[in-house]
């Protein structure tokens, strides 16, 4: 950190001093996402002259990987012209991305300054669902049609390719722009010119629709190790592709959201360090409410048994134990299982396979932890038979329902249509002290006569 600190303050040095052929010199050498990050720590009055140092195409390509408040900062002291310059830099989808997180005055101006065609562009991927393939994807490709030679493919990504998000792949399309095919770059390199595309082109093409959720989006992209997708419309017309980084974003911002409501928390796309306390109080206070009700349950089985605890006071002692070895045990059930549903590694045709799994392992864990809080309790807690015999029964009986509300949970929500992390550690944690209490109790009537 001390080292960026000072790299810093020397751009920042080198700027009072005017030395803007040096500066220009230093960021030719940076990445994109390095100048972004450099500019988020340096003060406001400094970012705008620092942003016309830069080259064109490195303004723009910086521009993109800006957090929004930035981006925003700088369009508001930008002129038309260098608005426009910032713009036709930008691909489609970033294009998009931007109006779609600015305030409707910035918007206002961005359009503005944009050509008919690009509003129009921007206009159309906008009608797509959100969190989409249509909402991430880029109108900027290479398309092919099958009865071009591979002369007349490199004309095309002579032509095209400077403007386009990747020449990586080409798609290949018939007269009516319906998808048939790909053909790499390196085929067409190693191909000789008079071979027809036709020839060469692989026919086997993994595609999505535009309608189809981004999450399932960006899995495809880790199962089939792609570097670009095709989208089609409902009349399998190629309107776009979605590219590694893109998907790479979402899986990033779904595995953040997982985490959040796992964790009980709403969830925002701000940084932690952007998000102010407000918003932060507002994120988690309503589930902590929720969770915080929900838990009176188990206040009321503690009243219910009030008497009984009079009588056996040392029970007392054991109920944080179990209530916390049974939600421990639910959340290692339910974690596996939600990681099991965002891989597609399961679904709900599974629920029986999974359940005579986590059965047997309930068994094997329950009797473990029984065994050895047995010993515990007669060896070093001095407790009686009957006692420990009423812990340790209701410790394995309540791992083994916790395994089993943990692993079923996340799959009946799944079903249901909604995001299985709401089944998560709060939320089985409060369903199993409420069950491990109720058993608890009930084995204690029972073995105690109480």
């Amino acid at each position: 950190m001390a080292k960026f600190n000072s790299f810093e303050k020397n751009v920042i040095e080198l700027m009072e001093e005017k030395k803007y052929k040096a500066l220009k010199s230093i960021f030719s050498t940076m990445k994109p996402i390095d100048i972004a990050a450099l500019f988020e720590n340096i003060p406001e009055k400094n970012i705008l002259l620092l942003f016309r140092i830069l080259p064109k195409d490195l303004a723009a390509e910086s521009f993109a990987e800006m957090d929004t408040e930035q981006q925003e900062m700088l369009i508001r002291s930008f002129s038309d012209s260098e608005i426009r310059e910032v713009v036709n830099e930008l691909y489609m989808d970033d294009m998009v991305d931007l109006v779609e997180e600015m305030p409707a005055n910035v918007v206002e101006r961005i359009l503005m300054n944009s050509d008919t065609q690009t509003r129009m562009l921007i206009n159309e991927i906008l009608k797509y669902p959100h969190d989409s393939a249509g909402s991430i994807m880029t109108t900027e490709f290479i398309g092919l049609h099958s009865n071009m030679t591979i002369a007349d493919a490199i004309k095309v990504i002579k032509q095209k390719g400077l403007n386009s998000e990747t020449i990586d792949t080409c798609y290949v399309m018939d007269r009516v722009r319906h998808l048939i095919g790909f053909v790499t770059i390196r085929t067409i390199i190693l191909s000789d010119d008079s071979t027809l595309i036709a020839d060469v082109m692989d026919r086997n093409v993994i595609h999505v629709t535009t309608t189809e959720d981004q999450e399932t989006v960006a899995n495809l992209f880790a199962k089939y190790d792609l570097t670009i997708l095709p989208v089609v419309d409902r009349d399998s017309r190629l309107v776009g592709i979605v590219t590694v980084d893109d998907a790479i974003d979402v899986l990033q911002k779904e595995t953040t959201e997982d985490i959040e409501i796992m964790a009980a928390i709403t969830p925002t796309d701000k940084p932690y360090l952007k998000k102010s306390v407000f918003e932060i109080w507002k994120s988690r206070t309503p589930w902590l409410l929720i969770l915080m009700v929900s838990a009176t349950f188990t206040g009321m089985i503690i009243n219910r048994f009030e008497d009984a605890l009079k009588t056996y006071v040392v029970l007392t002692a054991y109920i944080p134990m179990l209530m916390d070895t049974g939600g421990n045990s639910g959340s290692q059930a339910s974690v596996t299982i939600i990681r099991g549903l965002s891989l597609n590694e399961l679904d709900f045709k599974d629920i029986f396979q999974v359940i005579w799994k986590e059965f047997r392992v309930a068994i094997a864990c329950g009797i473990t932890l029984a065994v050895v809080n047995f010993a515990k309790l007669i060896v070093f807690d001095k407790v009686g038979v009957y006692v420990a015999g009423v812990v340790c029964i209701t410790l394995a009986l309540t791992v083994f329902l916790a395994k089993l509300v943990g692993c079923t949970l996340p799959l009946i929500a799944k079903k249901m249509g909604f995001d299985p992390t709401v089944m998560a550690s709060p939320f089985i944690t409060t369903i199993v002290d409420a069950l491990s209490l109720i058993i608890y109790f009930s084995i204690a009537n029972v073995m105690l006569g109480i």
